[in-house]
């Protein structure tokens, strides 16, 4: 697992903590690997992990949104982020991001 993703998830579980999610959700990094979100929190992707939605970004978008420099309606407006899946599970999680 590379550092980046074991970076983020970390700090999705912090974000996340207290949080009820009733969806899933797929964070796919370019060129360093795939992080699942659950209910029970952020996890580096498996095999067959199937998400409600997955959102795919460049490494410096996802880390910016992680740090709350770039919002992730921002970055999906600019075309920074894409979104495949349920667009509300996507608004949902870019509010806990937010």
């Amino acid at each position: 697992m590379s550092e980046v993703i074991s970076a983020a998830v970390a700090a999705l579980n912090e974000k996340l903590s207290g949080e009820d999610m009733d969806f899933t959700a797929k964070f796919a990094i370019e060129d360093e690997g795939e992080i699942f979100v659950s209910s029970e929190g952020a996890r580096p992707a498996e095999e067959g992990d199937e998400a409600d939605v997955t959102l795919s970004a460049d490494v410096e978008t996802f880390q910016d949104m992680l740090s709350g420099d770039l919002n992730p309606t921002t970055a999906f407006m600019t075309g920074k982020l894409s979104v495949d899946g349920d667009m509300g599970a996507a608004m949902k999680l870019g509010s806990v991001l937010g």
